[in-house]
């Protein structure tokens, strides 16, 4: 069974010339700013800088930019489990997810 519910045609020129554009902000001291923070975005845990990662928040495969507002400090786990997905699809596969999850209340019981 595929685990992907997404086909994405990637344009491959995009992703190169943005990925060499994200090797640049890695470098200044925005960036630097930001990781020495110790965040991630995502789960707010605290991590140490060498530990974070930058993630696109609407990902290159998907058109997104290297930009100051589409990047974030991210932990490795929530980079892996975010994969190419936008914030929306993020959203939605999570409330699929909690709608699946949860039991249905249980009648009280008449004794």
């Amino acid at each position: 069974m595929k685990d992907d519910w997404i086909d994405i045609e990637k344009d491959q020129k995009h992703i190169a010339r943005e990925k060499m554009k994200a090797q640049r902000l890695r470098k200044t001291q925005w960036w630097k700013n930001k990781i020495a923070a110790g965040i991630c975005h995502y789960c707010q845990k605290r991590v140490t800088p060498k530990e974070l990662t930058m993630d696109h928040i609407v990902p290159l495969s998907r058109g997104g930019r290297s930009t100051k507002g589409n990047v974030a400090p991210c932990c490795k786990k929530c980079n892996n489990e975010k994969k190419y997905y936008t914030p929306a699809e993020t959203l939605l596969q999570k409330l699929h997810n909690n709608a699946h999850n949860v039991s249905t209340p249980q009648k009280p019981s008449q004794e």
